[in-house]
């Protein structure tokens, strides 16, 4: 069985060609890569982990004061037993904590960017937070520049596209599995919405990727690898050229299932007024155009969102 590959991102500035080469094929292949060298401080990954462990710890109360029902689970705390994989029959087992862009509160796009929620009870949590946050937005404005190389863009096409994006830093902790009953998985087979993802410091094994050929293969990352993998949105953009791929977290054996798990994704998403419209150069006779009717970005993404039971 081949394996997910992981690229030196510095080879962007060094081998640009190549590199670019490279995390193009890898992309077309897997839709997902390993990236190393991203030069993200492991003091800010290490101390972000160490605060969103302890933002989990808080009450049960404490946490709910920041859930926002309705919401769709924009800023703050998500409980458990909520959010579900499109056309699972169980909830994911995890809860989580949703980071998004500060934007001015006069900006266009306030409306459906709300402010973020800062817990009182523990005030380290704007810094580290936020400060991964902006490392990894960047780490994904890299990675997105390079893709554009690869599909005959320019290399700032996206720049403008994604300034103001409506990106989540999403810290989760998967509890530890007390019965091998347990009918649900710790994060169901899905895609993600997005443009891109970026996952930060796993702290378990359990990712999957669905192969080409239907296998799951396991990716665990080594902890100086950051995983990137194009979500449905990069998908439809690019006409499928970067596929979108299957992948989950499952519940691991033995003892390990009685161990928590913490996951940090970053979801990096369009701005929210930008159309999705397929580009030209992913349109050929043998690739004709699968989305003829482009999509604002929000709609989409309230629409997916609706799909998952977050709205």
């Amino acid at each position: 069985m081949s394996a997910i590959p992981t690229l030196d991102i510095r080879r962007y500035d060094s081998d640009r060609d190549a590199f670019v080469a490279e995390l193009g094929a890898a992309y077309r292949e897997w839709g997902f890569c390993g990236v190393r060298g991203h030069g993200i401080d492991q003091a800010l990954i290490d101390g972000a982990y160490a605060v969103f462990k302890r933002l989990f710890d808080l009450p049960v109360a404490t946490k709910m004061k920041y859930h926002l029902a309705g919401s769709g689970g924009a800023r703050g705390y998500t409980p458990f037993g909520i959010e579900t994989a499109k056309d699972a029959r169980y909830p994911d087992l995890k809860e989580f904590w949703h980071i998004g862009r500060e934007i001015p509160r006069d900006h266009p796009c306030a409306g459906v960017m709300p402010a973020n929620l800062w817990p009182g009870e523990l005030p380290e949590l704007r810094d580290y937070g936020y400060g991964l946050y902006q490392a990894l937005d960047g780490l994904g404005s890299r990675v997105l520049s390079a893709l554009a190389l690869h599909i005959g863009l320019p290399e700032t096409w996206f720049a403008d596209k994604t300034d103001y994006g409506n990106s989540i830093l999403r810290p989760i902790h998967y509890p530890p599995i007390a019965s091998p009953d347990v009918p649900n998985v710790r994060a169901g087979a899905h895609e993600d919405i997005n443009l891109i993802t970026l996952l930060v410091g796993a702290s378990a094994e359990g990712l999957e990727v669905l192969s080409r050929k239907g296998e799951w293969v396991p990716f665990t990352a080594d902890a100086d690898t950051i995983v990137v993998n194009i979500g449905d949105m990069l998908q439809r953009l690019t006409n499928h050229v970067y596929p979108s791929t299957t992948h989950r977290v499952v519940n691991p054996p033995g003892e390990k299932a009685r161990q928590p798990r913490y996951s940090t994704p970053f979801f990096l998403h369009p701005n929210p007024d930008f159309m999705i419209a397929t580009l030209p150069g992913c349109i050929s006779a043998d690739n004709p155009n699968r989305y003829p009717e482009p999509i604002l970005s929000q709609a989409y993404l309230e629409e997916r969102l609706r799909e998952i039971k977050l709205a």
